[in-house]
Parts: structure tokens; C-alpha cells; sequence
């Protein structure tokens, strides 16, 4: 995913982020979303 796409015209965040640590955004996958930080995954 390119940076640009998590990211509003405005500068405002569009993609979810980690609640765990916050500053990262989450990876997603289909089926899941996960941080490739810690290691935190949402199921769908």
C-alpha cells in the first residue's frame, strides 16, 4: 500500500492504527489486519 493512500488530501489519517502502539498503521490483509510492529492482528 503507498504511503499517500493512508493519508486525506488534508493531512488527515485515513488508515487504522495500531491500538497497541499507536504510530503504525495497520496492514490489510482481507481476511485480517495486523501490525507489522508488535504483531497485532484483527480477525474479520
Amino acid at each position: 500500500m503507498a504511503r499517500y493512500e493512508l493519508y486525506g488530501d488534508d493531512g488527515s489519517i485515513e488508515g487504522e492504527q495500531c491500538p497497541r502502539c499507536g504510530d503504525v498503521f495497520l496492514a490489510d490483509h482481507g481476511d485480517r489486519k495486523h501490525c507489522g510492529k508488535c504483531g497485532y492482528t484483527e480477525w474479520a
